[in-house]
């Protein structure tokens, strides 16, 4: 057998070297015949398709040419193939891309009727001339298909020649290839249709125009139960589907496609068109999602809210599992508006970013006092949302409750450059201006983010305490990686390292235990839909005008991130985070499965001494309570708030020397808050008793207690006019300790009145700058300058 082979090549080396002529020719058309293929067959635009993580059609986008042409798919449905082959091209799995015998009948019967009437073309014939469009039905034209046919099935399998055909072939008007087709007719995908669906299918590119509604109807009636008694008849179906299938009705009017993600879809779609793109949606829990924004999208509309959006990510692996990027409004208020990338003013969104980032510097315990009073600062006067001070609030409390005035104090003591710049690494980029723009206001929705990145922030911080609790204390480089949404991307969340990405584990986590604490924030008082038993860190957000509504909540598995508002700006007075984007996010979460809470992460804390009523780090005389604290707390401040004070043998009043013996003193520790602070406090403490005030008898014992609530130092202040167009007062007040003490205001040294017990004076002083002096019976002073504007 060896010696017949050589020799055969020993002839081919002797023809060739006799005929060195005839072999370049048949060696160069060799050639030309092996690069006659081009490389991509098709170059037609496709649309952009999304799946499900199950393979679900969420959505697809139009091709640019006007043609809906899906990208191929990987395989063809077994019954489309055989109602296919049956159909067109019986001999396919035997020809080598032509068929001699078919042509040879065809050119009988065209010649016979003066026309072309039959093509006689194989499947893989069709596809070629599928891909040379424009071309004429030319003799010429039939032989070149048929060099590049067999050249085709050289360089592909027949299953992959039928998946070009089903991708291109024609199903009638602009709607290309078997899986449009399957959705367009029968609203369905291609591996669900029946026998009888396939079969309509499958004569539908031999004359395409059949399919329109109303037209023809009984022509493709015929042909296509000749195709079923053909199964039939080669039993490739039985008598029972034979049967059934013929009495299936022919398609009545095109279906619309799923639109069950059309946001996106337009953002696959802009980052890379005519793809298709296997998501990582879960189905289910996006119609879900979708049937909560439009009932309460139908309820908002009522009151002129016409958008919301929501997004939902797995921390663990960062995946979008849901994502509905508005509210299925009309054309007049944007509804092709992407509100999950659109920026929007943050409202109260940043608060715990702020109280995490104090936390990590040691600059703030969990219980630690901010003052709650009226506050100006460079002309900028926040307000609380309903509109009440507390004196002073443990820091959670007042993150719980979302507070404005402790937190804009909070950001002036932490640094607006510092907090600027702890913003930037979370990659925030719609914060992208320069810290000075901002200023304080930036706690409070002076600044604009979006929902993808604040939602890819939270889960950055909840895979940092999971990473950190299940890895010994460990972190990982790139924790707070980009959301992903593309089901065959893994996301690299970097190297295992030593240091904290941003925050600490501990201080997160004590974040979320303040978050989780919520308590009616912001005034409201329609908690029915809160879950107790649903622990979730979360937070909600109003910016300025009522124009964002915010909520974001995370546990150890999942982020959910709401918006409500209106995509053109407008405001309403009834828009909220807590009444409007809070019930949305509890319908969410009630959708996912249970989590349990996040494990305490011991190695990024330390359980220090704390004082109880001011929540710094106690000293000697504090009532002291255990805390977990994060690790740079030890290095925050000792309360500042107790102080030793003598009291005389009743202790009902302060003693010195000069009128008591140091015998009959009783050395006591006393918790007091500064004037203004205590003024509100105590409202909302009963349990808070002011210092006692000295024997009559003592000498030099007068202390200032008392201190302006309004106005401020080197205040501007802007004299308003009522509606009837007449100049308000200016109201100043004080606080005072000695509650039935009386004070004597002054302004520019004149007298102007007495009060007593409630220490408020109106003034109605000229333009130009002011000096107000208070003082109290025992000669302490308090002054400030104001400079009053006449608008």
């Amino acid at each position: 057998m060896k010696n017949k082979l050589k020799a055969f090549i020993q002839r081919i080396f002797n023809w060739i070297k006799k005929n060195k002529i005839k072999s370049a020719v048949a060696f160069l058309l060799l050639l030309i015949y092996y690069f006659s293929l081009p490389g991509t067959l098709f170059q037609e635009p496709y649309s952009t398709v999304i799946e499900s993580k199950e393979g679900e059609l969420l959505g697809a986008k139009i091709a640019s040419d006007g043609q809906w042409r899906f990208p191929a798919q990987d395989s063809v449905p077994d019954k489309f193939k055989k109602c296919i082959v049956y159909f067109e091209d019986e001999y396919f799995y035997k020809h080598p891309g032509f068929n001699p015998v078919a042509m040879v009948n065809a050119i009988k019967q065209n010649r016979k009727a003066g026309k072309v009437v039959r093509g006689g073309s194989t499947l893989t014939q069709q596809v070629i001339r599928l891909s040379r469009k424009g071309k004429g039905r030319t003799y010429f034209e039939k032989i070149i298909e048929v060099i590049l046919a067999t050249r085709l099935e050289l360089g592909y399998s027949k299953d992959e020649i039928l998946e070009l055909y089903a991708a291109h072939a024609p199903f009638g008007g602009n709607v290309v290839g078997l899986e449009m087709a399957s959705w367009r007719y029968f609203g369905v995908q291609s591996n669900q249709l029946s026998w009888a669906e396939n079969a309509t299918l499958a004569v539908l590119p031999n004359a395409p125009s059949l399919i329109y509604p109303g037209k023809n109807q009984i022509k493709l009636l015929n042909k296509r139960n000749r195709l079923l008694l053909k199964l039939y008849e080669e039993r490739i179906i039985d008598q029972q589907t034979y049967e059934l299938s013929i009495d299936e009705p022919l398609p009545q009017k095109p279906y619309d496609l799923p639109q069950i993600a059309p946001h996106l879809l337009e953002r696959a779609a802009k980052e890379k068109e005519g793809t298709r793109v296997k998501t990582t949606i879960d189905y289910a829990l996006q119609n879900r999602v979708n049937q909560i924004a439009k009932y309460y999208y139908n309820q908002y509309k009522q009151n002129e809210v016409h958008n919301l959006a929501i997004l939902v990510i797995d921390v663990s692996n960062r995946n979008v599992m849901s994502y509905v990027g508005n509210s299925p409004t009309d054309n007049d208020h944007q509804k092709d508006v992407d509100i999950i990338d659109a920026p929007r003013s943050t409202g109260s969104i940043l608060k715990p970013l702020l109280y995490g980032a104090m936390l990590d510097d040691g600059e703030l315990l969990p219980n630690t006092l901010v003052a709650d009073v009226p506050t100006q600062i460079a002309g900028y006067t926040p307000q609380n949302f309903n509109l009440t001070f507390d004196g002073a609030v443990p820091a959670h409390r007042a993150l719980s409750r979302s507070l404005n005035i402790p937190a804009v104090l909070m950001l002036q003591e932490f640094g607006v450059n510092k907090f600027y710049e702890e913003l930037q690494k979370f990659k925030l980029r719609d914060i992208n201006k320069t810290p000075d723009h901002y200023g304080l206001s930036l706690i409070l929705g002076g600044a604009e983010s979006n929902l993808w990145d604040l939602c890819r922030t939270y889960a950055g911080m909840s895979s940092t305490v999971n990473y950190f609790n299940r890895n010994q204390g460990k972190y990982r480089t790139k924790e707070f990686t980009e959301l992903n949404y593309k089901n065959d991307f893994e996301v690299d969340f970097g190297d295992e390292s030593d240091q904290k990405n941003i925050l600490g584990a501990g201080s997160i986590w004590l974040t979320y235990n303040a978050m989780e604490q919520v308590n009616r924030p912001e005034g409201d008082e329609a908690w029915k839909f809160y879950d107790s038993s649903l622990k979730i860190a979360w937070k909600t957000g109003t910016s300025f005008g009522n124009r964002d509504a915010w909520a974001i909540g995370t546990n150890s598995k999942y982020v959910v991130g709401i918006w409500v508002g209106n995509a053109t700006g407008e405001g309403r007075p009834s828009l909220t985070g807590v009444t409007s984007a809070a019930p949305i996010l509890f319908d969410v979460f009630n959708l996912l499965p249970r989590q349990r809470w996040f494990d305490t992460p011991y190695k990024d804390l330390e359980e220090a001494g704390v004082c109880k009523l001011s929540g710094y780090l106690a000293k000697e005389g504090c009532p002291k309570i255990k805390q977990w604290i994060p690790l740079k707390g030890k290095s925050t401040a000792v309360c500042p708030y107790h102080k030793m004070i003598h009291l005389d043998i009743t202790e009902k009043y302060q003693v010195n020397s000069s009128c008591e013996s140091v015998d009959n003193m009783v050395l006591k520790n006393w918790f007091v808050l500064p004037p203004v602070m205590a003024w509100y406090y105590k409202s909302q403490h009963i349990e808070y008793l002011p210092l006692p005030a000295f024997k009559e008898d003592c000498q030099g014992t007068q202390t200032t207690t008392m201190d302006f609530i309004y106005p401020k130092t080197n205040s501007k202040i802007y004299l308003t006019k009522n509606f009837n167009s007449e100049v308000q007062p200016v109201i100043l007040k004080v606080a005072y300790s000695e509650r039935d003490k009386e004070l004597f205001w002054y302004v520019d040294n004149v007298y102007k009145a007495t009060t007593k017990t409630f220490h408020e004076l109106p003034i109605m002083p000229a333009s130009g700058f002011h000096y107000i002096t208070v003082v109290d019976a025992f000669g302490n002073e308090i002054r400030r300058k104001i400079e009053i504007v006449k608008e």
